[in-house]
């Protein structure tokens, strides 16, 4: 029986090679120019992708984070939506959740070719929105394609790993900066935050360095299972659209016309729209310490 085991600041969650506590049938190791990749088949978690030892998604809880990282921003907006960047999002999850809004054109920019390979090969149930004809797949650097683009998007988000790699750059200022100017007025950052449990520091750096740049900051969270301590946030930030400042009126409207059209959604629904904002107490204070 094969078991994986990944580590975070001295914890460890255990899956076999079939699951998270899961009894592992096999592994497939790949080290692409990039990252270490692995691919585990698992009884209890279906397929799972790990990068640089860190679990990235499973088939079993992927809805989650894919419909939290798309849906709370982009029910914000009041009009349609038409051009989206998404910065990462190899595996393919989020630009399936994108496309439900109908945008005119989704362009993904995502470093690992190999990543995006593995997915449309073995994740077909997330990666299937890669090869709808709206989406424009890219493989080089998304930090330096955001770099002096104007106004050019409605949302920008960015779907990376944790920082360390590839992914460190995108949780700086100047690139919060760049995505800034490349939004077009009523635009909308998406970014993930890491675990405000598991991952405080980087989580409190990234609600002060995107609170320097967007005069609208609003973490929020998500609770899955197969990421550090369970609790994981998302990062929304606007020049001027505020999801809190959706009127439970109009939200409700868009989310049932949404719901006839493309289906009801595994996690997100108005209530966890609002809710997700209401974050305890410890992490407000433990932001507030990084903002000292």
């Amino acid at each position: 029986m094969l078991w994986f085991t990944e580590y975070y600041g001295g914890e460890g969650m255990e899956l076999s090679a079939t699951g998270l506590t899961v009894k592992a049938k096999s592994a497939r190791y790949k080290k692409t120019p990039f990252q270490e990749l692995l691919l585990l088949e698992s009884e209890d978690w279906g397929k799972v992708l790990v990068l640089d030892g860190a679990i990235q998604t499973t088939e079993r809880d992927e809805f989650i984070y894919h419909e939290m990282i798309v849906h709370p921003a982009f029910f914000t907006f009041t009009r349609p939506i038409e051009r989206v960047l998404v910065i990462g999002g190899g595996d393919g999850g989020t630009v399936r959740e994108v496309l439900k809004h109908r945008p005119e054109e989704v362009v993904m920019v995502e470093i690992d070719r190999e990543v995006v390979e593995t997915a449309i090969k073995e994740l077909p149930s997330i990666s299937k929105g890669l090869k709808d004809k709206r989406v424009k797949l890219l493989f080089e650097d998304g930090r330096e394609f955001v770099r002096g683009k104007e106004a050019e998007f409605d949302a920008i988000i960015v779907d990376c790993s944790d920082p360390i790699g590839p992914s460190k750059v995108l949780y700086q200022e100047e690139f919060y900066r760049d995505c800034f100017k490349a939004l077009k007025e009523d635009g909308i950052f998406i970014t993930q935050s890491e675990s405000p449990f598991a991952q405080n520091r980087v989580h409190r750096q990234v609600v002060r360095e995107l609170s320097k740049v967007f005069p609208i900051v609003r973490p929020y969270l998500a609770f899955i299972p197969t990421y550090p301590s369970g609790m994981w946030s998302f990062t929304i930030a606007s020049k001027r659209l505020d999801p809190l400042g959706v009127a439970p009126s109009a939200l409700g409207k868009l989310y049932k016309e949404f719901v006839e059209k493309e289906g009801e959604l595994r996690y997100y629904n108005p209530e966890i729209h609002y809710g997700a904002f209401a974050i305890p107490n410890f992490v407000y204070r433990e932001e507030q310490n990084g903002n000292t």
